[in-house]
Order: C-alpha cells, then structure tokens, then sequence
C-alpha cells in the first residue's frame, strides 16, 4: 500500500462557536489562564483548620505524630487472645490451615 491521506471525519455534534455558553466558556478559559479564577475553596489563613494542620505538619516532622487511628486495642479480650494463640501456633509451625481432610472408607 502506498502513503494515503484518510480524512478524518470529526465526530459528534457541531460546536456554534457563536452560542451563549460557549462565548461564556472561552471567557472562563482566558480568565482561568491569567489567573484570576482559581478553582476549589480558597484557604482562609489563621482558621482553626489551617492551625491544626500546621501543627500536625510540625509534630510529624519531628516523628512525635503516630499513624494510630481509633480506639486502643485491649490485649485481655477474648478475640485478641484467641489472635494470639493462632499467630503462636503459626510461630511454631503447629498450626494446621484449611479443612481438615474427609477419612475416606474402605470398600471391601
């Protein structure tokens, strides 16, 4: 095959350039290019936020802030002691994983 030229075909419906959201979104466009329309909520400096996300920025620099999430967890309740048993059996090698197997019967 030899170096064709295909037009393509522009698809779906045809802008009117001339249209009143159009016109209002190539202003939009301008405007957003030199800067005076940002998106998002702008960040009111001083706000309670903002002072709590500083200081947590500060105490995780210094390595003070741990990633714990939620309420402790208690090393006597009945879940956390069975956990433990298993992962103690696991350190052993004496834990058994999965089904246990179905005795099969000899037929005679």
């Amino acid at each position: 095959m030899k170096n064709e030229i295909v037009e393509v075909k522009k698809l779906g419906r045809p802008v009117n350039e001339n249209s009143k959201r159009q016109i209002e979104l190539k202003l939009k466009a301008e405007l957003r290019e030199k800067g005076l329309i940002k998106r998002g909520r702008p960040v009111v400096e001083g706000s309670k936020n903002q002072l709590k996300k500083e200081r947590k920025a500060v105490l995780s620099e210094k390595g003070l802030l741990t990633g714990k999430k939620g309420r402790p967890v208690n090393p006597n309740s009945e879940r956390q002691t069975r956990l433990a048993m298993l992962n103690e059996k696991r350190v052993n090698g004496t834990l058994k994983l999965g089904r246990p197997k179905m005795k099969k019967e000899e037929e005679a």
